[in-house]
């Protein structure tokens, strides 16, 4: 890693560029102060140096000439989000001016920013640890405000004390086994019986960690949510209906539906993409433009994560229902029998629902989300990513080893080993072990100027 190129000056637009009231320029490392004095107009009390702490009102000036009216707020390290010196630079948010005065804190002596890398001096500043710089991703890009505030819980370092709790049980057993090895005459080996028990109660933290590990996955990922059936069962109607607003044509002429129509909405925490398809029924009696919405319906339902089948209850469930549910009954699927305010009995087999006067459309949704997550999943204070998931199963194999190893009374220096490769895969979840790949990967899905 380079020294001199890590601690250079950096600057970059912090806030999205176009038409808005507001602009923020940040800078960060050691010179940021001189470069924001040399750009800035004289403080209120006369003088051009910035005093940490106090809000700065002028003018940005290139050679004399006023660029913009601009706000500055200066922080000294290591009071700050990075840990180094910063200054925002809080101008109008015209993007000409924005990048007028970004281009004036390169022209004196800053560099700009790469991807995250803010966030990313603020892990090796150790203001926040990895999986709390992982969190501030996961906030920009939050899809639903209940994912949102998961991610904010992580950011306020939720996930880090659980693993911190772990790792410091473990870290105890792994330290008394070491001592023992060391000096046998003087310290005694643990009971295979306190191993076994230790071990046990960690590999049980880690289990209910990973057992909302899909639940963590779906609400950063989201849902495709299909709904399939004969022409004219509802689906345009109850599509309408998820949404609450009038999306797609609802008309009593069979196959008014031909392409795909989709919507993304909140489904309770969970980002759902619903999707509202042609009505499937034999190619041989419709036109082209048809045909080929029902060859997209069959694609979509093939690749949909849950699918809706509905079919019109108050026409019975006749033969055409029948060949679609075999096309979808080996996927996830939830059996809808539509029309309910005009059948005659409801279905005993089926969640029965009236789109157009609402019946059993909340109860739907209930539905749809128990299909995805389980009963436990969204009361989890925290989310966890693909690789912290990854880092906690080879925690997890690394105990499971150990607990077998004491559980057979083999030699403690041989469970010690498989006790500090759990500690080291829990460490990367941190960033206490971390290699520069690795660290790389993360900071490049982090936009310029986070």
């Amino acid at each position: 890693m380079n020294i001199n190129y890590e601690f250079e000056t950096i600057s970059a637009i912090a806030t999205p560029l176009g038409m808005g009231g507001v602009g923020v320029i940040r800078l960060s490392g050691e010179k940021a102060f001189d470069i924001a004095e040399k750009m800035f107009s004289k403080t209120a009390d006369g003088k051009k140096h910035l005093e940490s702490g106090k809000i700065h009102h002028g003018w940005i000036l290139d050679e004399n000439q006023k660029i913009d009216e601009v706000i500055l707020l200066p922080f000294k390290s290591p009071n700050s989000y990075t840990g180094e010196d910063v200054i925002e630079i809080q101008c109008h948010g015209g993007p000409k001016v924005v990048q007028k005065i970004l281009d004036l804190t390169i022209k004196n002596g800053a560099r700009l920013a790469q991807k995250g890398e803010f966030t990313k001096r603020a892990f090796l500043n150790k203001k926040i640890d990895l999986s709390q710089a992982e969190a501030v991703l996961d906030i920009i890009h939050a899809k639903t405000s209940d994912f949102a505030q998961k991610s904010a819980n992580n950011l306020s370092g939720a996930l880090a004390k659980e693993i911190k709790n772990i790792k410091s049980s473990l870290f105890t057993l792994y330290s008394r086994i070491i001592a023992a090895v060391d000096f046998p005459e003087d310290v005694a080996e643990p009971e295979y019986g306190y191993l076994i028990e230790e071990i046990q109660k960690n590999l049980n933290y880690i289990d209910k960690i990973l057992k909302n590990a899909n639940a963590s996955n779906i609400m950063r990922q989201g849902i495709k949510i299909a709904i399939a059936g004969c022409p004219n069962a509802g689906k345009s109607s109850l599509f309408n209906a998820l949404l609450n607003l009038e999306r797609a044509i609802v008309t009593e002429i069979p196959g008014t539906t031909r392409d795909i129509i989709q919507e993304s909405f909140d489904l309770g925490g969970i980002p759902a993409t619903l999707i509202d398809t042609a009505g499937i029924r034999d190619k041989e009696n419709v036109d082209k433009v048809e045909a080929i919405g029902i060859d997209y319906t069959k694609n979509c339902v093939k690749n949909a994560d849950l699918i809706l089948f509905l079919f019109d209850w108050s026409k019975g469930f006749d033969e055409n229902d029948a060949l679609i549910y075999e096309m979808i009954e080996e996927k996830p699927h939830i059996k809808i029998a539509t029309k309910a305010d005009i059948a005659e009995v409801p279905n005993p087999e089926a969640i029965n629902i009236s789109s157009k006067t609402g019946f059993n459309i909340e109860e739907l949704k209930s539905k749809i989300k128990e299909a995805v997550l389980n009963k436990d999943a969204m009361e989890t204070e925290f989310v966890t990513n693909q690789r912290q998931q990854e880092c906690l199963k080879n925690a997890h194999n690394a105990l499971t080893n150990a607990l077998y190893a004491s559980q057979n009374g083999e030699l403690q220096d041989l469970i010690s080993i498989d006790l500090k490769a759990a500690l080291m895969s829990l460490d990367e979840i941190t960033g206490e072990v971390i290699t520069d790949e690795i660290l790389e990967n993360i900071f490049e899905h982090f936009c310029i100027g986070k």
